[in-house]
């Protein structure tokens, strides 16, 4: 494919309810979107999802804005690219930046399934016809938590993760045991745990929790390893793995029992892919995390949640969990904890383009 028109637009939304971590509350959402355009007139798109501020990895809407600019889009600027993965190895003179790299990559993979005339999850080695739906009950009290629990129990959601803290967990999880026994819970801690912390982890195997979510550092694999070798709860990895290294890494090391993979995070569709087949080989479980994200990067999800080694129901909930209207036609809809895939070419999605003018804040293309 020879990409002859490359677009990038911010664009900007508030939640319908603020989604709270120990780090961060987030109540507006930006992201890029990216536009390819081949010589045809055939586009795909793409959604680079690093958030506003530095929170949850070192990038920013501002870093990728001017990485995508300066560095990656003069990369791809007249290329004509066989594949989507000639792509990710192009992009590998580049340190980081992975969330930029992904939105472009994924833009590519969206283009190249629409000119192939099939559906991404298809290319992609999915399987199923439809996926299992997990959602985050981020609340900011353990009574706004329970309330969202209860929401997203009545919707049909077959795993429900809350966010924990060494402050509050074993109030908070008693209190959410108490109302649901039997839930399919598990705990995201964002780093908010020391190595010094591990006895008050162990004293959580009691709640029979799905997994304990990167309770440390993100570059402290060896700490995680001590902890799981102690945990009767399996730990779970996601902003430590960035790449099918770590994910190996992670896997020798018996860091984790279960990795989430976010394709934004890792670079790009093709190297989640890797890490799935990965983790495949090796038994260990995993989900595909969510970036609070708008329509187009959850597309791309519910395309790589197809795949057959993904053993958990990923962070895929229904376009209206956080949006009033989301830039995708249809929305991306959960019934009775299951999403459906399309059959059509690309992400399976349109993008409504009036919906991008009135939520854009900038434009740029070459």
């Amino acid at each position: 494919m020879l990409i002859k028109k490359l677009t990038m637009r911010v664009i900007e939304m508030p939640l319908k309810q603020p989604f709270y971590t120990h780090l961060e509350t987030v109540s507006v959402r930006q992201a890029i979107i990216i536009e390819a355009e081949d010589e045809q007139g055939i586009t795909g798109w793409g959604e680079a999802s690093a958030f506003s501020t530095p929170w949850y990895t070192e990038e920013t809407v501002q870093t990728e804005w001017h990485i995508i600019k300066d560095v990656l889009f003069p990369l791809l600027q007249g290329k004509t690219i066989d594949h989507p993965k000639d792509v990710h190895a192009l992009f590998r003179t580049i340190r980081g930046n992975r969330m930029a790299k992904a939105g472009v990559e994924c833009a590519i993979w969206d283009l190249y399934a629409k000119q192939q005339n099939k559906p991404l999850h298809e290319l992609l080695g999915g399987t199923r016809t439809s996926i299992p739906a997990g959602g985050v009950a981020a609340g900011k009290t353990t009574a706004d938590m329970i309330a969202r629990i209860e929401a997203l129990v009545q919707s049909g959601y077959e795993r429900i993760k809350i966010k924990i803290n060494p402050k509050t967990d074993r109030i908070m999880l008693t209190e959410i045991r108490r109302q649901f026994p039997d839930a399919p819970i598990m705990a995201d801690a964002n780093s908010a745990y020391r190595l010094q912390d591990i006895d008050q982890l162990k004293s959580l195997d009691e709640f029979k929790l799905l997994m304990i979510e990167q309770p440390f550092h993100v570059e402290d694999l060896w700490e995680h390893s001590k902890l799981q070798k102690q945990l009767n709860t399996a730990v779970c990895l996601d902003e430590s793995i960035r790449s099918v290294h770590d994910a190996k890494c992670a896997i020798q090391m018996e860091a984790c029992r279960i990795i989430n993979v976010k394709f934004s995070r890792v670079g790009g569709l093709t190297e989640a892919v890797r890490i799935h087949d990965e983790c495949k080989v090796a038994r260990t479980g995993l989900w595909a995390g969510g970036m609070i994200e708008f329509g187009i990067s959850r597309a791309h999800n519910v395309a790589l949640a197809s795949l057959p080694g993904f053993t958990i129901p990923g962070d895929i909930v229904s376009s209206n969990h956080y949006w009033e209207e989301d830039i995708i036609e249809p929305e991306i809809l959960v019934e009775n904890g299951r999403i459906q895939l399309s059959s059509k070419p690309g992400i399976g999605y349109d993008v409504n383009r009036k919906r991008l003018e009135i939520v854009g804040k900038e434009i740029y293309f070459i």
